[in-house]
């Protein structure tokens, strides 16, 4: 039997999410909008909505529609850089579904995975589940979470079939640069190791220090065995459409995921590829994209007032990018026990936010260290902040 870790951050949104009267911080998605909003953000109001009520419900095109999938191949356009076609994006439910298939057909029990860490537990768990060996490549908060390229040649082996890196990062909100992201390619290339980038907070690069460009995806970098997974979820604020997607220059790569898909969904909705189509149309996507980017600018900068009110008690790597950030707490100079900070928060001030420790990392990997998810409604973060601002003051600030 597959052994399947705990998904820890899942389980504890399961667990507190709900509750009632909830101030969550913990979301990861930028505030999520209505068909009513969608529409309101195109350009020529005289263009039809996004859903044909006429069309019969059927499976649909199972790759999913070619106009969905010319649009998502848009989205890697890169100055100086092959296209991408339809045929090399397949579409999945979430991103989480394209990630968990890409593990399930590429890799088994003879191989060797490297993975970034901190970040989304299914990119190192799933792996193991599925026999894989997989090493751990830590990123530093001294190096702004940033990946050494240099750690590599200690982590590699003879079998090492993947490295998989999130880009923006997830919990961090660090960015990957360019020219780390190329050195990465340039290892794996010499080496014919596959590269998955999780890629579903791109294009979200909105704090990146002046004069810094926002990196390329990783399929700009001119080796074919790249994949990148992205979804509507996060960046495009559709989370409850569930759609997502593989892209990739490597045919037999699609091809082969595609295959193992039609074990499990066949084709996404029909309903959901006409949202997302629509949403990524011409004259939806630049208003869309440019609500979320300001509504990011605007959050951050309210959590890095209450990062600097609280500097005595709180730390961080400000992010750059996506929609999350790593902040520590400390008592005394100590670093909190954040599971129990986060429950305590929780049951007197109604804020939610995740423990590091527990949903990031193993034992005492990242004490102190909660995410907080700031782009979601900014009278709602305003309203948490105010409210951790006082539980802060009175039950860390005050003791020191």
């Amino acid at each position: 039997m597959v052994q399947i870790e705990p998904f820890a951050v899942e389980q504890w949104m399961d667990a507190y999410e709900n509750t009632p009267g909830v101030l969550n911080i913990a979301e990861t998605c930028v505030a999520s909008i209505s068909i009513d909003y969608l529409q309101a953000l195109c350009i020529d109001k005289s263009k039809p909505g996004p859903l044909a009520l006429s069309k019969k419900l059927t499976y649909g095109a199972i790759r999913g529609s070619n106009t969905l999938r010319e649009r998502i191949a848009a989205l890697y356009t890169e100055d100086g850089v092959e296209p991408l076609s339809q045929d090399d994006v397949l579409l999945t439910q979430g991103a989480i579904l394209a990630n968990f298939l890409l593990f399930y057909t590429l890799i088994g029990p003879r191989d060797h995975v490297i993975c970034v860490y901190p970040t989304y537990q299914q990119l190192y768990s799933v792996p193991a589940s599925l026999g894989a060996e997989v090493s751990l490549w830590k990123l530093k908060k001294e190096n702004r979470y940033i990946p050494d390229i240099t750690e590599l040649e200690t982590l590699v082996k003879s079998n090492t079939k993947m490295i998989v890196i999130n880009n923006p990062n997830n919990p961090s909100g660090s960015t990957i640069p360019g020219n780390v992201l190329g050195a990465i390619v340039d290892f794996a290339k010499a080496r014919h190791i596959i590269v998955l980038c999780d890629e579903v907070y791109r294009p979200l690069f909105h704090s990146l220090p002046r004069g810094k460009e926002a990196p390329p995806s990783i399929l700009s970098f001119g080796y074919e065995r790249t994949i990148s997974t992205g979804s509507m979820s996060k960046a495009w604020s559709l989370a409850g459409i569930r759609l997502g997607w593989i892209a990739s220059r490597d045919k037999s790569i699609v091809e082969a995921v595609a295959e193992a898909r039609d074990y499990t969904t066949i084709s996404v909705s029909r309903l959901d590829d006409q949202i997302a189509s629509y949403a990524l149309s011409d004259d939806v996507r630049p208003n869309l994209l440019r609500r979320n980017l300001d509504m990011a600018r605007t959050n951050l900068e309210l959590l890095d007032r209450f990062v600097q009110k609280h500097k005595d008690v709180c730390n961080w790597v400000k992010p750059t990018a996506g929609t999350t950030a790593f902040v520590q707490f400390t008592q005394n100079g100590e670093p909190v026990d954040d599971e129990a900070f986060c429950l305590d928060v929780l049951s007197k001030t109604k804020v939610m936010f995740i423990p590091g420790s527990k949903c990031f990392g193993h034992g005492k990997d990242f004490k102190g260290l909660v995410r907080i998810g700031y782009v979601n409604d900014t009278a709602v973060l305003e309203e948490a902040l105010k409210e951790l601002s006082s539980f802060v003051g009175q039950n860390l600030s005050s003791r020191i």
